[in-house]
């Protein structure tokens, strides 16, 4: 089988790889490197092709997708409450009257409820 060909992947695992690929399109990946990674995570989630048949498939892992989560907060953690608090008040300071009460509602409201849960 030459490299790149895709025919011992199933259906499931090409849907996978499309999807993956419109997602790094959709944030400016070009399409050959979006292609390239969306692959690559197919391949380390589920360890390559699978070809049907009863008992011939691996479970996939989801390693590469569940790590996403994890990193998504690093950013925010080493920066000083100050640099937060200071960025806070920028973006507040940036929106319009209308956004500002319902922000102001909706933190009230989780204000209340974190209150009754605590109590």
């Amino acid at each position: 089988m030459p490299r790149g060909d895709k025919s011992a992947y199933t259906d499931k695992q090409k849907r996978k790889a499309e999807h993956i690929e419109e997602s790094y399109e959709s944030r400016g990946v070009s399409e050959d490197e979006a292609e390239r990674r969306a692959w690559a995570t197919v391949n380390k989630e589920s360890g390559g092709g699978n070809k049907s048949g009863s008992g011939r498939g691996r479970p996939d892992t989801h390693v590469s997708s569940e790590k996403g989560g994890r990193k998504g907060g690093a950013a925010a953690a080493a920066r000083s409450k100050e640099d937060r608090s200071a960025s806070a008040k920028k973006a507040a300071a940036s929106r319009s009257k209308e956004e500002r009460s319902a922000s102001a509602k909706k933190a009230a409201a989780t204000r209340k409820r974190n209150r009754e849960q605590a109590a």
